[in-house]
Formats: structure tokens, sequence, C-alpha cells
């Protein structure tokens, strides 16, 4: 089954030309700034950003999210690999090996997560980092119900 899937999603990324590609991205960005629009409008009226608040803490806030992003990125990276070594019955050293790239790269994600609260605290007072983290969770749960046509699940 993995086989077929792979040789199917392979056969369609061939099939795509470079045009198809650039649309994607774009589509992708568009994507991208349009939930960050939605994330920036959500989060000022759930936090109470006042606009001065506002041009400390966004720049942090990027700042994080483009640390998180890498770190979610080596976490992906570090696990494909694990289970590709895994799935390929590879020796015992090379899968050890693997397996603490990827407990480092979680670490290191949870030492940033620590880190952003500290960094939230120097711009923001600690009621407003407070309520980013419930309005993060907020707005996470609000992206999920969406995706899911507005449906709810439990």
């Amino acid at each position: 089954m993995k086989k077929s899937l792979f040789i199917i999603l392979a056969a369609c990324l061939i099939s795509f030309n470079s045009t198809a590609s650039d649309s994607c991205q774009k589509k992708g960005e568009d994507w991208k700034q349009k939930i960050m629009s939605e994330k920036i409008a959500f989060f000022t009226t759930e936090i109470g950003i006042t606009p001065e608040e506002g041009q400390a803490f966004w720049p942090v806030y990027n700042q994080v999210n483009k640390e998180n992003d890498e770190a979610m990125r080596q976490i992906f990276k570090s696990y494909k690999a694990l289970a590709e070594a895994i799935d390929g019955n590879r020796p015992e050293r090379e899968v050890k090996s693997l397996l603490d790239a990827y407990l480092r790269a979680m670490e290191r994600q949870r030492e940033l997560e620590n880190m952003a609260s500290d960094k939230y605290m120097k711009v923001l007072p600690v009621e407003k980092v407070a309520r980013l983290y419930l309005a993060e969770e907020k707005f996470r749960r609000q992206q999920i119900h969406k995706l899911h046509g507005g449906k709810k699940h439990d």
C-alpha cells in the first residue's frame, strides 16, 4: 500500500510543470498570509494588545514563530529518518543515533517554548502573556473547526 501510494504521489509530482509549482507556492504563501492576518486580528482582540504593545510584541512573536517552525522542521526530518531506519531494518547503532537526534530535536523545541514566555514577558504584562497562550489554543481549535467544515468534533 505504501509503495503504490508513493508511486502515485511521485507520478503526480513529476507531471506538474514549473508553472503549476509556482502557482501552488503562491497559493501556499497566500494561505499563510491569510491565516497570519486572521491570527493578528484574533490575538489583538483576545489579548487586548494596544498599538504601542503591538509594535514591541509582533516582532518578538514573529521571531519566536520562525524559530519554532525551524525546530518543527528538524523534528519532522529526524522523525522521518528514524522511521525509515526502523522500516529498513537498519543496524541498532544507526537507529540509536537517529533516536538521539529525534530526542534532541524535541528537547530543542521545548527549550524554545520555555524561552518564548520570557521573551514575551519583556514586552507584555504577565496577564497578557497568559492570555496569549490561551488565545493560541483557542485560535488553533477555531482553525481545526474550520477545516472540518464547521462540524463539532469531541
